[in-house]
């Protein structure tokens, strides 16, 4: 397909070693029912062939960059952000997998509510085999989403799509290596408005916890906190909150430790209707029919 002239959503995805799994989110893009977007697919260092990979989608809209550098993935959706011709920006992982119907309703959503900066959805939790594993919990409403702004928010990073505008206002830190969703949610709710779609629009899959993984993001979540609680001074939440999530990493490291991670992560997520389930199959199934790269890990 050629590529818009101006396209109406730009997609900001970040790939690094990622072969095993870029073939069915590309894909997954390319059975969208909304045509009008260019995808933004930032290499980061990779030693893969996931850029090779990526190279045989004949498809214009797609705009690979690689520049054989290792960035880290805040800088990454930064260089997105600068690159984007859309209106709006949608965010989405390498191994993620995007319902068919994703950009059509998040597209509407915002054209209907321009007071909306951020929209979120639903997203269903997979195994590496596409086996469904439970729904994110949803927060409807910006008040809801941002009630406890220092113990998360409830706005799945792989289902953002927001004003291109509102992610130039904000962007993300570089020096955040992980929870840079938390950190940017941290400096701008209180001037922006967030809204969520209930309805999984989003497939993510499951990675398994590790000791060191759950440490750095704990650690740049608590970092934020207490970066926005001491600008706020709200002390005594910013301490509360920080002690919440070293409480949240001593949690996480017992069930890696005990090999409970899988338990844990899976006892986090909502159960899904058969509906759900059908659906969910349908995407899967649908995402592999395809000549191109496999998504199975």
């Amino acid at each position: 397909m050629t590529m818009p002239a101006q396209p109406m959503i730009s997609i900001a995805l970040s790939m690094r070693n990622a072969a095993a799994t870029i073939g069915c989110a590309v894909r997954s893009l390319l059975l969208q029912t909304c045509t009008d977007w260019e995808l933004l697919l930032l290499d980061d260092g990779s030693s893969d062939d996931g850029v090779d990979r990526v190279q045989r989608f004949a498809d214009a809209r797609i705009r690979l960059v690689s520049d054989g550098q290792r960035r880290g993935l805040a800088a990454r959706l930064n260089q997105a952000i600068d690159l984007a011709r859309g209106r709006f920006l949608a965010r989405m992982d390498a191994d993620d997998v995007a319902y068919p119907e994703r950009l059509e309703r998040q597209l509407a959503f915002l054209q209907a509510n321009p007071e909306v900066d951020l929209l979120g959805s639903g997203m269903m939790v997979f195994a590496d085999d596409g086996r469904p594993i439970g729904l994110y919990p949803v927060r409807e409403t910006h008040e809801e989403i941002c009630s406890r702004p220092y113990s998360g928010f409830y706005l799945a990073h792989p289902t953002w799509m927001g004003k291109t505008q509102w992610f130039r206002r904000w962007r993300y830190d570089p020096t955040c290596r992980r929870a840079q969703d938390q950190d940017l949610l941290l400096r701008s709710y209180a001037h922006s408005r967030f809204a969520v779609l209930p309805e999984p629009l989003a497939g993510y899959r499951q990675d398994a916890l590790s000791v060191k993984k759950s440490l750095v993001a704990r650690y740049f979540v608590a970092r934020a906190i207490a970066r926005e609680a001491w600008r706020d001074h709200a002390y005594a939440a910013g301490a509360a909150a920080i002690a919440l999530q070293a409480a949240k990493f001593s949690a996480d490291a017992f069930a890696i430790s005990s090999g409970l991670s899988r338990r844990l992560l899976s006892h986090q997520a909502v159960p899904f209707t058969a509906t759900e389930a059908s659906r969910w199959r349908d995407v899967w199934r649908n995402c592999h029919q395809s000549l191109e790269p496999s998504c199975a890990a």
